[in-house]
């Protein structure tokens, strides 16, 4: 299989059309090989637009939408990021190589070994691995310049935002399936944030997430 081909249709075909024109995200997007981080088995459609499972039920960002989070992210080279759900590591390695250090936490321990693994290949090494619940995010080591959320809170609390210095930048995807919102929400104020619709998705949620209440009579 030819994957600068495939990473060439993927940029032009699939990230540009969906309004992602940042040149140093489109760049990062070629020199960071997804190939390298899916499973082995799923090697030959990473760059579809497609989410691949990863195991325990978990599943990818399509392209596209990884592509949207980085870039609405607004990343500096000075930027402490928070990462909540490391999954197969290949989002970590892109938020690396934008910032200047990376905390990423996975509740399931493969899923951190595999991307130290992966990630000591690529030779990123300005990123933090823990194994653990961040479903309110990871407050030992807040605050963040951003954070980025890669599963679904049916319910989107302040924990995360909290967590944000100021002017801070948080991506998360919320509601139920089958219909969720991408949002950018910045820290404009000690109490006062602002929010951005980005798009519509569907993701499964974090493991332990609060839920809305469901009464029936």
């Amino acid at each position: 299989m030819d994957f600068e081909k495939a990473r060439y249709n993927m940029i032009e075909q699939q990230v540009r059309t969906w309004e992602v024109l940042d040149q140093d995200v489109l760049d990062l997007l070629a020199a960071v090989h997804r190939e390298d981080f899916v499973p082995e088995a799923y090697r030959r459609v990473a760059l579809a637009d497609v989410s691949i499972p990863i195991g325990h039920d978990e599943v990818t960002m399509t392209p596209k939408a990884e592509a949207r989070l980085l870039q609405s992210l607004l990343l500096q080279p000075t930027d402490k990021v928070l990462e909540v759900g490391t999954g197969c590591g290949y989002l970590t390695a892109l938020l690396a190589r934008s910032a200047q250090s990376v905390v990423s936490i996975d509740i399931y321990d493969d899923f951190t070994h595999a991307a130290a693994r992966k990630l000591s290949e690529h030779q990123i090494n300005n990123v933090q691995l823990e194994t653990g619940d961040a479903v309110n995010g990871w407050p030992a080591q807040a605050s963040y310049d951003a954070i980025a959320v890669t599963g679904s809170v049916p319910v989107l609390t302040e924990a995360f935002q909290s967590q944000l210095a100021p002017g801070g930048r948080l991506f998360v995807i919320v509601g139920e399936s089958p219909v969720m919102e991408a949002r950018l929400i910045t820290r404009i104020g000690e109490q006062e944030w602002s929010s951005e619709s980005l798009f519509e998705t569907d993701l499964p949620p974090l493991v332990g997430a609060p839920r809305q209440e469901h009464f029936t009579l």
